[in-house]
């Protein structure tokens, strides 16, 4: 039974409300974590909770719940120069130094462009559907 300390395999199809995929990993490898210790969305972990192996569960989360609402100071505006040249269109993908979370073009003006900081997956209500295939 999943409880604190124990280290958890599960199968997930993570689908959002319109019901469109954005990840699974059934027939491949399961996602391990260890309960109780925050490696996964805390509301996620406390659906798990007292399940067995073989067991399933669809768990809804609000985008409060999951990855949290849209945060407009999430966004940023900077020179065009900035950006490379071939990132200079909405939807790219960004990294920099130092920071290892999401960063996306939003919007391409003249002379800035605006980037969005927020995960790609907030201000969504997101569906799992689990299928639990190992507890240690």
């Amino acid at each position: 039974m999943i409880e604190a300390g124990k280290t958890v395999g599960f199968e997930y199809t993570l689908k959002l409300d319109d019901g469109s995929v954005v990840q699974s990993n059934k027939g491949g490898e399961p996602l391990k974590y260890v309960h109780g210790e925050n490696q996964i969305l805390p509301a996620l972990e406390q659906q798990l909770e007292g399940l067995d192996v073989d067991d399933e569960k669809n768990v809804k989360l609000s985008a409060e719940d999951a990855y949290g609402e849209i945060k407009e100071e999430a966004f940023q505006e900077v020179p065009t120069e900035q950006i490379p040249e071939d990132a200079r269109r909405v939807g790219a993908q960004l990294s920099a130094q130092g920071y290892n979370g999401a960063i996306r073009v939003h919007e391409v003006k003249d002379e800035t462009v605006v980037l969005d900081f927020n995960h790609p997956l907030a201000g969504q209500d997101l569906m799992f559907d689990i299928r639990v295939v190992s507890i240690e």
